[in-house]
């Protein structure tokens, strides 16, 4: 009997150690569920937390960008090569336009050459040293000068006539590919030929007067050539190296030719009262390159608007400072309209009828 008894006690003290373990395992167990999900819990708030503060620092960094942006200014150098309607035309569309697209941001320092090559060089390198964020080349020689002067600061022509001539270009396909484009003035030279057949079918011998220190001239000069010589004229050359002689070889070419060609020319638009005291008392018309020209010497012009050329130019400009437009890829632009012109003065004076068509040069 007391054999049986502790038999009983004993199965009855295992059960209850063996109910006691696995009570304290069941306990274990859950105690590291809820560690666990506590962890995943605490991981995963982490990282809420994370991308929150990843979404404030982009947000912060965008704000940031933003003011900048809006507080962002500009300086612009101008580089024009000499002082004359159709430039400074040019340089105040280039202003007007970018004024209205950046307001007080932008501010600019500008500077004339006086005619003076070296002159433009120096004024180059003065905008270099100072680091303008842009430059604007008015004129080739000008351009040239700011392609000689950095391959860094965007560089914008305006009044250059033919940039793979004026850059010396091979294969030049219309968009220039470093730190420089702009906007061309270049008329229709074939356009011009035609004008002056209209005005004058039976003239024989065209003058070509130009500049010889201007590629641009060299370029037009050799282009209508070809579409005058088409028509049945007999083209010569009268070239000037700079403004000292230019009386000599205009009176040279008055007395030789039936018609005068003058091409976009700065030598010849700030000497046009020259020219004019020339030709007109020897009853020699003047077809020329540009308005400014026309209204200074000449008769009638197949012409472009220089303000218009420059207001091109400076929305090409607000594109590149405010909105990053790479300069590299732009392209050069050309003038949209060109318009037939007439000095009505000249006309009357050598007795020329204009046709219909034409438009009278404003008097000033």
């Amino acid at each position: 009997m007391k054999k049986a008894l502790a038999l009983l006690l004993t199965v009855v003290m295992v059960g209850s150690l063996a109910a006691c373990g696995n009570t304290d395992t069941q306990q274990t167990s859950a105690n590291d569920a809820a560690s666990a999900e506590d962890a995943e819990n605490t991981e995963t708030e982490g990282d809420t937390a994370d991308v929150a503060g990843d979404e404030a620092d982009s947000a912060q960094t965008e704000g940031a960008d933003d003011a900048a942006a809006d507080d962002a200014s500009y300086t612009v150098g101008i580089c024009q090569l000499m002082q004359h309607e159709a430039l400074d035309a040019a340089t105040q569309g280039f202003k007007d336009a970018l004024t209205e697209a950046l307001g007080d941001k932008v501010t600019f320092k500008e500077q004339n050459a006086q005619g003076d090559t070296n002159t433009c060089a120096t004024i180059i390198n003065s905008f270099v040293s100072e680091k303008v964020d842009l430059i604007l080349a008015n004129a080739t020689p000008a351009l040239q000068a700011a392609a000689a002067g950095t391959n860094e600061i965007p560089i914008l022509g305006t009044s250059v006539t033919e940039y793979g001539v004026a850059l010396d270009l091979d294969d030049f396909t219309g968009t220039v590919g470093n730190n420089i484009s702009g906007t061309s003035d270049l008329a229709p030279l074939d356009g011009q030929a035609d004008m002056l057949q209209e005005l004058f079918p039976d003239a024989k011998t065209v003058g070509l007067v130009y500049c010889s220190a201007e590629a641009n001239s060299q370029y037009q000069v050799d282009t209508v050539r070809g579409y005058l010589e088409e028509k049945g004229y007999t083209c010569e050359d009268y070239s000037f190296s700079d403004s000292n002689d230019i009386a000599a070889v205009v009176t040279n070419a008055a007395n030789s030719v039936d018609v005068i060609y003058v091409p976009t020319d700065n030598t010849a638009a700030t000497n046009a009262g020259i020219i004019n005291n020339i030709c007109l008392p020897a009853g020699i018309p003047v077809v020329a390159g540009e308005e400014g020209i026309c209204a200074g010497c000449g008769v009638a012009t197949l012409s472009i608007s220089y303000y218009d050329l420059g207001v091109a130019t400076g929305k090409m400009a607000a594109r590149i400072l405010s909105e990053g437009e790479d300069v590299s890829t732009m392209p050069i632009e050309y003038a949209p309209n060109f318009v037939k012109k007439y000095n009505a003065a000249n006309c009357e004076a050598l007795n020329i009828t204009i046709p219909d068509g034409y438009e009278a040069i404003a008097a000033e």
